[in-house]
């Protein structure tokens, strides 16, 4: 295992552990070619998720996205982190300006699903999120305790 591969596992496991100083310190001792990395770009953006960020999270999201375009992680998280800060109708809209192939992704349908419900277009979150469900069945799990599907909690049982 290469040294910059043990960093960015150390890194993910302080992450997962909430050690969230000590990834960064894994994460900023790589080196500049690695920096740039579609791995370290996204563990650099969770990491800013879960210390609430939400600004520098989605300029970092915004970079993956141009790195790695046909990848999920920098639209779902660019679009998680408009809908953190409120603006869930650009949230939707920068799922929507996604390549098309991530429309094959139950997470693209499942926060599509959210970000309508809570503009309450409730018709169209339906519709999304039992398309997330029929793509991944581990989904109807997470809806029945998300918040931003409380109107559809009752048709989940």
């Amino acid at each position: 295992m290469e040294d910059f591969q043990r960093q960015i596992l150390a890194a993910q496991g302080y992450h997962e552990l909430g050690l969230y100083r000590e990834a960064w310190r894994e994460l900023d001792g790589l080196s500049d070619a690695a920096q740039h990395r579609p791995d370290v770009l996204e563990m650099r953006v969770l990491i800013l998720i879960n210390e609430r960020k939400w600004r520098e999270a989605l300029a970092l999201s915004r970079q993956l996205s141009e790195v790695a375009p046909e990848e999920e992680g920098g639209w779902v998280h660019s679009a998680y982190c408009l809908h953190e800060m409120g603006r869930t109708r650009e949230a939707i809209q920068a799922l929507l300006s996604a390549p098309a192939s991530l429309r094959e992704k139950a997470i693209y349908h499942y926060n599509y699903a959210c970000y309508s419900c809570v503009l309450g277009q409730i018709d169209a979150a339906r519709e999304a999120l039992f398309r997330s469900f029929a793509l991944d069945k581990r989904y109807r799990d997470f809806a029945r305790s998300d918040h931003d599907l409380k109107p559809l909690h009752p048709e989940l049982q």
